[in-house]
C-alpha cells in the first residue's frame, strides 16, 4: 500500500497518524520492521538563522503524482511493503514539519534503505520551491536545496 500526498498546511496529519494507517494494513502481519522520519524546519545554522519558510509548488496535482511514481518506484527496488509519505505545502516556522514518511518491510535493512531514498528523491526530484526567510534575507531555494 502506498499513500502519498501533497497537502497544505491548513490540513493536519500527524506522523502518528500516518504511522497508524500504515500499521493498518492487512501485511501488517508481514513486517519486522517500520521506520518513520519527520522533516522539521531548521532555525539556526552555524551562519544564519531561519525565521520562516514558504514552501510551494508550481502544480501540487502533478507533484503528488510524482512522489506516487517515486514511491512504486523504491517499493518495487527494495521489496517494503507499505510507505506513506505527505509534504506539506505553506508557510512554516522553526520546529513545524514539513515532510513526513513510513515505511514498513520484513527487515530492517531493506526498510532502512528504502527510506533513506525516498527522503533523498523527495529532496532532489520533486518540484518544490523553497523561500527562506531570516538573518541572510528572503533566499529562493529551487528543488534539491
Amino acid at each position: 500500500m502506498i499513500i502519498a500526498k501533497i497537502v497544505h498546511d491548513d490540513e493536519k496529519i500527524t506522523l502518528g497518524d500516518l504511522t497508524e494507517e500504515i500499521k493498518k494494513q492487512p501485511n501488517i502481519d508481514e513486517c519486522g520492521a517500520i521506520f518513520t522520519f519527520e522533516g522539521i524546519v531548521r532555525g539556526k545554522d552555524p551562519s544564519k538563522t531561519t525565521d520562516k519558510i514558504i514552501l510551494s509548488s508550481p502544480d501540487p496535482k502533478v507533484t503528488e503524482k510524482d512522489l506516487e511514481i517515486i514511491l512504486k518506484e523504491v517499493q518495487n527496488k527494495h521489496g517494503v511493503k507499505n510507505m506513506g509519505v505527505v509534504h506539506y505545502l505553506g508557510q512554516f516556522l522553526p520546529g513545524d514539519a514539513m515532510f513526513l514518511a513510513v515505511v514498513t518491510g520484513a527487515h530492517r535493512h531493506e526498510t532502512r534503505a528504502a527510506l533513506e531514498e525516498i527522503i533523498e528523491r523527495v529532496k532532489y526530484d520533486l518540484n518544490f520551491q523553497k523561500e527562506e526567510q531570516g538573518s541572510a534575507g528572503s533566499n529562493i531555494i529551487m528543488s534539491g536545496g
